[in-house]
């Protein structure tokens, strides 16, 4: 599977009626085992590659807080926002301010803006679907253990492999966030005034 073909199934769940992750889960189940598992490999190193202080302070300014956990969710429905704005958020988190669910958001108090959990198992419950069997993490062992440049994922998160997360900053000074995050600041700062 290519990066193309990726998002077509990214924004082919997104036009669906359906709840996102469903659609997505919908469109996975369609594909055979070895492809659910490459949309899994693309689908994480994207999911990585945000993994940055700017896109975590994002996350917290949206979500009025944002745990270990909350970030992964939050990085999963970036992702399911489209190829469009996860380049635009890759590129500059602050971009998530022109987004009409973030404004929405902003003016609603809504802190679950975003983020989206589902999303990160949408390829564990295909495959189990598609393939009749509760086999995925043994599927997914053995794919990451033969793919080309691809190294398993090791047991403890001390070992995990993350990208460069760029320089880290204190979330909860509005000074920094309002130099960082300017127009996210903006519409989400003013709360506490």
């Amino acid at each position: 599977m290519n990066s193309d073909s990726f998002w077509r199934i990214i924004d082919a769940a997104g036009t669906d009626r359906a709840p996102f992750a469903e659609a997505l889960v919908d469109h996975l189940a369609d594909l055979a085992p070895e492809e659910i598992l490459e949309y899994q490999d693309h689908f994480l190193n994207i999911h990585d590659a945000l993994y940055r202080w700017d896109v975590w302070a994002a996350a917290y300014l949206i979500g009025d807080g944002c745990s270990d956990d909350g970030f992964e969710d939050f990085r999963a429905g970036v992702i399911a926002l489209g190829k469009d704005w996860t380049d635009k958020v890759s590129a500059n988190p602050d971009n998530l301010a022109d987004h009409p669910v973030v404004i929405a958001a902003a003016a609603e108090y809504d802190q679950d803006a975003i983020a989206d959990e589902t999303v990160l198992y949408a390829a564990m419950t295909a495959y189990e679907r598609g393939t009749g069997e509760g086999t995925f993490t043994e599927a997914w062992q053995q794919f990451q253990a033969t793919a080309p440049d691809s190294e398993p994922m090791t047991a403890t998160d001390e070992d995990l492999d993350f990208p460069d997360m760029g320089e880290p900053f204190d979330f909860s000074d509005h000074e920094q966030m309002h130099q960082r995050l300017p127009r996210l600041a903006a519409l989400y700062l003013h709360r506490d005034s």
